[in-house]
């Protein structure tokens, strides 16, 4: 229940026209850690350029955080994306009215998240597909400090489980010897 569905290192790396191919339309992604480090209100310039590509891609976005309305508001405003504040993750209750948010059934949207006992494992609960980022920073509140030494065998495991799979998809490609 707690394995992602997909993982990658940065929210980034989620090419739009791989979420596409996979029928993903819509995104709830997670606010802090996610898209930005936990206490910064500003977003990096990068993850602006992701969101815009992302939007040209035709997938839609509604941010989906723990945190309080004020906080989440202030970054869906910039986003000018929709918002579910204080979504209680993991428990999967709120993503109906992120689905709903995005207009969207269940089977065409993906939950991003950073950590794996609220982000993915509310996403599973609910039965949708997750993907699972590495933080954008280790500077956290204290109730995400206190669940990531839990997390951190999983994440190796995940980690070694990606490299595997990307040296294997390597070496089957044309022209690689």
């Amino acid at each position: 229940m707690i394995f992602p569905t997909r993982y990658v290192r940065h929210i980034t790396e989620l090419c739009p026209t791989e979420l596409r191919a996979s029928q993903i339309d819509g995104l709830l992604i997670d606010l802090d850690g996610t898209l930005k480090d936990y206490g910064v209100p500003e977003f990096p310039e990068t993850t602006l350029e992701w969101v815009r590509q992302v939007r040209s891609a035709g997938i839609v976005i509604c941010l989906f955080s723990n945190g309080v309305i004020s906080k989440v508001a202030a970054a869906a405003q910039v986003l000018e994306t929709p918002f579910i504040a204080k979504a209680y993750k993991p428990s999967p209750l709120r993503v109906r009215a992120g689905l709903a948010a995005l207009g969207l059934p269940a089977n065409r949207v993906a939950l991003v998240g950073d950590q794996l006992f609220a982000d993915v494992l509310a996403g599973r609960l609910y039965g949708i597909k997750t993907v699972l980022v590495e933080p954008t920073s280790w500077v956290e509140p204290w109730f995400t400090r206190l669940k990531r030494p839990v997390e951190m065998p999983f994440r190796y495991r995940l980690r070694r489980v990606y490299q595997k799979a990307l040296l294997s998809a390597a070496a089957s490609s044309p022209g690689t010897q």
